[in-house]
C-alpha cells in the first residue's frame, strides 16, 4: 500500500528536523571557538609547553571530530536527497531503489532517508 499523504507529511517533517539537527552539529564543528587548543579549554594559559602525551590526545580528538563530521555530512547528503525525492517524485518515494518494493512505513519513521527495505 502506498504511503498516505499524512505519512508523507510526517516523514517530511522528520527529514527537516534531522536536517536541522545535523546542520547545527556541523556548525559546532566549524565554529572558531571549537578550534581552541586544549590548554585554553582546560584553563591553562601558562607559557609552559604542552606535554607530548597531551598533543597525542589532541590529535586523536581532532581525528575523532573529523570522522564524526564526515559521517554527519554524508547523512546530510542522504537527507537532502530524500527531501528532493519526496518533493519531486512523491509517488516513488518510499520504494526500494533496487527492487521497487515498498519500504515499510515503520522503517521510514526511524530512517526517513532510507533507500532500501534493508
Amino acid at each position: 500500500m502506498p504511503l498516505t499523504a499524512k505519512q508523507l507529511q510526517k516523514i517530511e517533517a522528520r527529514l527537516h528536523e534531522e536536517r536541522e539537527r545535523l546542520v547545527e552539529q556541523l556548525r559546532e564543528f566549524t565554529e572558531p571557538e571549537a578550534a581552541e587548543d586544549s590548554q585554553t579549554q582546560a584553563g591553562d594559559n601558562s607559557k609552559v609547553p604542552t606535554h607530548p602525551a597531551d598533543l597525542g590526545t589532541d590529535v586523536a580528538n581532532e581525528e575523532l571530530q573529523a570522522s564524526i563530521a564526515t559521517r554527519r555530512s554524508a547523512e546530510l547528503v542522504e537527507i537532502d536527497f530524500a527531501i528532493d525525492r519526496l518533493t519531486n517524485s512523491p509517488d516513488t518515494f518510499g520504494l526500494d531503489e533496487n527492487t521497487g518494493e515498498e519500504i515499510p512505513f515503520a522503517r521510514l519513521e526511524i530512517i526517513p532517508w532510507a533507500r532500501t527495505t534493508v
